[in-house]
Parts: structure tokens; C-alpha cells; sequence
């Protein structure tokens, strides 16, 4: 029986493989923007999960960025959340996503995460992931997404990337496996890891619904 390591090579082999024979131009690919506003960072986490990005979470991600330009830092966000103004800041009235910002701004507050670097350098550390993990609604792919925005080369397996294994025969559900599959893969290409989960996420969702130009 092969080894669990083997077996990620073996699909990460299978996943590089079909990238080139379908003719994949990944270097220079466009990666998903990465954010210096902690306002964006938080939203873009919270929203991204279940919607359309492109029609539903970006438009919102931008008027962020064009409305709010002071809301960059977590002490802010804190403020906004005390004045009760967290469903007018995410253009969104459903509490459940509304429940999760404000969380994730109280956990990012309760352990002095004040700006985009500091999240960058702390995401990076074990113990904090552990703890982020224990915030209601956040999963391994929030916390992937989540240093994808501050620039952390990484891959969120998302359904893009689930659907993609499954082409090449990768039936393997578990997220920490597809996950490693996929890096492995970017590097047996020699690209970054965002860009290979930048041109994976384009071209399925352009099969998906070829009539739609997408970007970041």
C-alpha cells in the first residue's frame, strides 16, 4: 500500500501533467489581489465563502477599498462594529456573515493584530492558526484564502480546485491532502502557488461558464 506521502506525489504528478496538456501558460498569471487594508482582508474572507466572487464579492470588496480607506487598520474595525455599522460596511443583512466579521475583528483585536503585515507574520505562526481555526465559521480554507490576501504563497481548495483533481482521477476529499497535492504541483511546474491556484481557479471557472472574463 502506498504511503500517503507517495500517493500526494503520484496525484500532484497527475495534476501538473494534465495542466500542460491542456496547454497551461501559468507563469505571469495574475494572482488574486493581496490587500494592505484590514477592512478588505476581513470582508473578502467573509463573504468569499458560498458566492459568486466575481458578481457578488468583488463589487462589495471595491467599494470597501474606495469608501473606506481609513478602516485599514483593526482598531478601527472595532470601532465601526461598536457603532453597529457592520452590515452597512459589507453591503450585506444576512447576520451569519455579519456574526463572522465581527468575530474575526474581535479575535484579530483580542490578540493586537492592528494591520496587514502584522496578520501576515502571525498567520505564519502554528499556535495562531490553531486559535483562528476556533473561531465559529472558520475552516482551513478561510484560513488559506485568508493568507492568500496578505500575500502568504498558498492554495484555498475551493470547489475550483476539487473539481480539477477530479479530471485527472484525484478522488481524495480531504483538504490537507489536495491542498499539498496542489503546491507539490505548482512546484513541479516551478510556479508560485498562487499563480498556479489563480490559473486553476480561472480556467474552471471559464468551463463553468465560458462567456465570463474573469480577474482578480
Amino acid at each position: 500500500m502506498q504511503s500517503s506521502a507517495i500517493q500526494m506525489l503520484v496525484a500532484a504528478r497527475r495534476v501538473a501533467d494534465y495542466a500542460l496538456e491542456v496547454g497551461a501558460d501559468i507563469n505571469g498569471e495574475t494572482v488574486r489581489a493581496s490587500y494592505h487594508h484590514m477592512g478588505a482582508i476581513v470582508a473578502d474572507c467573509v463573504l468569499q465563502a458560498g458566492l459568486n466572487y466575481r458578481s457578488v464579492v468583488l463589487p462589495r470588496i471595491s467599494a470597501i477599498l474606495e469608501r473606506f480607506p481609513g478602516l485599514d487598520r483593526t482598531s478601527e474595525l472595532v470601532e465601526l462594529v461598536a457603532r453597529g455599522e457592520t452590515s452597512r460596511f459589507l453591503n450585506w443583512h444576512h447576520p451569519e456573515k455579519i456574526d463572522r466579521f465581527e468575530a474575526l475583528v474581535s479575535f484579530l483585536s483580542e490578540r493586537s493584530v492592528e494591520n496587514a503585515p502584522m496578520l501576515r507574520d502571525r498567520l505564519q505562526d502554528a499556535s495562531f492558526v490553531v486559535a483562528l481555526l476556533e473561531v465559529r465559521g472558520v475552516g482551513p480554507k478561510t484560513v488559506d484564502y485568508m493568507q492568500c490576501l496578505v500575500g502568504i504563497d498558498s492554495i484555498a481548495v475551493d470547489r475550483h480546485v476539487r473539481t480539477f483533481a477530479k479530471r485527472v482521477g484525484v478522488v481524495e476529499e480531504d483538504y490537507d491532502f489536495l491542498k499539498s497535492v496542489f503546491c507539490y504541483a505548482a512546484d513541479l511546474l516551478c510556479v508560485s502557488r498562487r499563480e498556479f491556484d489563480a490559473w486553476v481557479w480561472r480556467r474552471e471557472a471559464s468551463v463553468s461558464n465560458p462567456q465570463l472574463v474573469f480577474s482578480f
